[in-house]
């Protein structure tokens, strides 16, 4: 799943300068500074093919779920700027992020940048306070409300954001095909599912004779590999789905940026980071800034670089508030770990 392509926007848009600056303190890996680095944006980017999609993908799909929370209008444009002026064209958005607001703001940024055709959207439902769950009702509802704030006609991969089990899975199969079918909706993935429920799911689609699903979202980085690792890996293999790691920064812990109780004092995230700051996590954070230090780039991308090794997974999805935190973020795309660096990070983290 390395399929690589041109892509003439994004080779287009080069020109706009990102940088590194070395003035960071010893022990973590040099500091970016957007400003004074010039990377030679008209190279061809990186795609992936998305399972078993005709979808490429950028290696690194922008999360949405800060967009109307943490980031306003102003930042949001800056990041989806940032994002795809550096070859990025993968934004992971859902119905229920800021109440919508986040799909909104996506719809706006590709209406004033005319960017939509140059873009593969993936969006999620069944959370939303408007539409919950996952009957055919539900789904249809939720699908046009998302299409209307994304100000698009389709959406090239939708998943189910929870496994309603109070739903039969043939209804919903049945309802997602419906929209596949009217063109509403390209492709399907799951998200929360346990292996068991993705291989019902293939069985019931092979049955019915409707459009199987094509990816999965699931929690996996460098702090939580067991529920991928030992299960859902297989499953992916197996179904030939392409995976999206959702949390691949362990909710900022491996972006380096917490490494005191003092440092996410005020964060709304403190309760996940709190659980990170121990022995484990300092040692995986150690060996993180040694090997960022040796391709100089930022511990965000080493952390995720780590991620794109690994068996299935295609592009995993991580947020950012600035254009600063997008150039550290995209840096993974063009990180070539070699094989002692993946192992000494798998025994870190074991």
């Amino acid at each position: 799943m390395t399929d690589s392509t041109a892509t003439s926007a994004q080779a287009a848009a080069a020109g706009r300068s990102v940088a590194t600056s070395r003035g960071q303190a010893p022990g973590r890996p040099p500091a970016v500074d957007q400003a004074t680095v010039p990377v030679d944006l008209g190279v061809i980017q990186p795609r992936r093919r998305l399972g078993t999609s005709d979808l490429r993908v950028f290696p690194l799909a922008l999360g949405g779920n800060v967009f109307g929370w943490t980031a306003d209008q102003t930042e949001t444009r800056s990041v989806l700027d940032t994002y795809f002026d550096l070859g990025g064209n993968f934004v992971d958005t859902a119905d229920s992020y800021a109440g919508g607001r986040s799909e909104i703001m996506i719809g706006s940024w590709m209406r004033e940048r005319r960017s939509r055709d140059d873009m593969v959207v993936s969006t999620k439902v069944g959370k939303s306070a408007d539409h919950p769950g996952l009957t055919p009702k539900a789904i249809e509802r939720a699908v046009e409300a998302s299409l209307e704030r994304l100000g698009t006609d389709r959406i090239d991969l939708l998943y189910l954001h929870v496994d309603d089990t109070e739903v039969a899975f043939e209804r919903t199969l049945l309802a997602v095909d419906h929209l596949i079918r009217a063109g509403k909706v390209r492709y399907f993935g799951g998200s929360h599912h346990s292996g068991n429920r993705l291989y019902e799911a293939r069985i019931a689609a092979g049955m019915l004779g409707v459009a199987p699903m094509v990816a999965l979202q699931n929690q996996y980085n460098l702090l939580n590999r067991g529920e991928y690792e030992k299960g859902l890996a297989r499953v992916a293999a197996q179904l030939g789905l392409g995976v999206m790691p959702r949390f691949a920064l362990a909710s900022g812990f491996l972006s380096g940026k917490y490494r005191t109780r003092a440092d996410f004092a005020g964060s709304q995230r403190r309760p996940d980071l709190a659980k990170h700051l121990n022995k484990r996590g300092l040692r995986v954070l150690h060996e993180l800034d040694r090997i960022a230090s040796v391709h100089e780039v930022s511990t965000a991308a080493i952390s995720l670089a780590w991620l794109l090794t690994k068996p299935n997974v295609v592009a995993p999805v991580a947020s950012a508030t600035n254009a600063k935190q997008v150039f550290e973020l995209t840096q993974a795309v063009r990180v070539q770990l070699t094989r002692l660096q993946v192992l000494d990070l798998d025994r870190a983290s074991a």
